[in-house]
């Protein structure tokens, strides 16, 4: 393996969310793929990549950064946690999230994301 070099300015791939409510900017290498999500305030999972999942709730586990915003980010079972800039944050999958604020929240996540808004 070799060293990679690759920037989120030059994504390899854009999904765009449901109501043009941010996006997800998705780097893939050897390793596996990398995703910075956009999630504009009054961005909600169930309203904006539900329809694009086709699942109850995000069946993606996550394991991801928060580098601005803030996530609210309820189990299917009531357990629920806000995630703030600097956070690491580990969600099992069986999710609902949102953004709680005025500010777009944007995460870095390495896990979960290759098949993350996908139809």
């Amino acid at each position: 393996m070799s060293m990679v070099r690759k920037n989120f300015n030059s994504p390899e791939e854009i999904r765009p969310f449901e109501g043009d409510m941010g996006h997800l900017d998705l780097l893939t290498t050897e390793v596996g793929p990398v995703g910075r999500a956009v999630f504009e305030p009054g961005w909600r999972w169930s309203d904006h990549v539900k329809p694009i999942a086709g699942t109850d709730s995000c069946e993606a586990p996550h394991i991801g950064y928060c580098l601005s915003g803030h996530l609210h980010v309820e189990m299917d079972d009531g357990e629920a946690q806000d995630f703030g800039p600097g956070d690491l944050m580990v969600v099992p999958p069986g999710h609902d999230a949102w953004v709680v604020g005025e500010e777009p929240c944007v995460m870095l996540d390495w896990q979960g994301y290759a098949d993350y808004a996908k139809s």
